[in-house]
């Protein structure tokens, strides 16, 4: 059996393997785009745009849209379809590797993201996306993500990515997207999540690398407690990790999910980063 998927009404065959699931409900897709939040002063990258529905409602809204699509089988259609709209270009490549500061700046500020992402490339693409110069990010994720994005200290999920997209962004969900709203309909239902980029993060840290990186080795084992954590990740003693918890104002038996990103930035500081 080929790994495709055929809709009784389109003679298009969805590849599963590139996670491809497109929306075509125009009622649905004008609420996105509308919360996508995008004007007429605003330059748009979307990743994704398949088969260029959510493309023409962004267009419609925009200054102007560069539009990324790894699928090249798709490239001739998108260009076909959306050639009425002399602001959009339709780019092929794959959004993992593609030159990301090139776009945002031949699109100009103020520069807004919207994204149907194939879920498997979730989170690489948020930690491109997140750091850049941006208004906000629109972005189509499995609902789980869209709970973890938005998680705060101790709320299940909450992790790296809860920190990564909160440092960096104010994060809600803009609606919930049923499964059955796709073609073909994945497994599970989606959010559609803003994140509306923060002028400053909340915290202040030295080195935000280095934040990250200490947050990577905090949740390296999520059944461990951040002592045992710091102790691994820095090669510290155990009472070296608990001396700096105390300066931190941690307890030593803390877990790194119930510590919140200020807790982290003080943890951060005893360690010297």
């Amino acid at each position: 059996m080929k790994d495709t998927f055929r809709h009784k009404k389109d003679k298009f065959r969805y590849k599963k393997e590139m996670g491809q699931h497109f929306l075509f409900d125009p009622e649905l897709i004008e609420r996105l785009a509308d919360a996508s939040l995008v004007t007429k002063a605003d330059g748009v990258l979307e990743i994704g745009p398949g088969r260029g529905t959510l493309t023409a409602a962004l267009a419609r809204r925009a200054r102007r849209v560069i539009a990324v699509e790894l699928d090249r089988t798709l490239l001739h259609g998108l260009r076909t379809s959306l050639a009425l709209y002399p602001n959009v270009e339709i780019r092929e490549g794959d959004i993992l590797r593609a030159d990301l500061d090139e776009i945002v700046g031949a699109l100009g500020p103020p520069c807004r993201v919207a994204a149907n992402l194939p879920y498997n490339v979730t989170t690489p693409v948020l930690q491109r996306l997140l750091p850049l110069p941006l208004t906000s990010i629109a972005v189509m994720v499995q609902k789980e993500v869209g709970r973890r994005l938005a998680a705060r200290a101790g709320e299940d999920g909450y992790g790296p990515l809860s920190l990564l997209a909160q440092y960096y962004a104010e994060v809600a969900e803009a609606m919930p997207v049923p499964a059955e709203c796709f073609t073909p309909p994945p497994k599970v239902d989606s959010s559609f999540m803003l994140l509306v980029k923060r002028e400053s993060p909340p915290i202040r840290v030295p080195d935000a690398r280095e934040f990250f990186r200490l947050i990577g080795h905090a949740f390296a084992m999520r059944r461990k407690t951040l002592r045992n954590n710091l102790m691994a990740g820095y090669g510290l003693s155990r009472e070296a990790a608990g001396e700096m918890l105390e300066a931190a104002g941690l307890s030593g038996a803390v877990r790194a999910e119930d510590v919140e990103m200020e807790g982290f930035a003080r943890v951060l500081g005893a360690i010297g980063g």
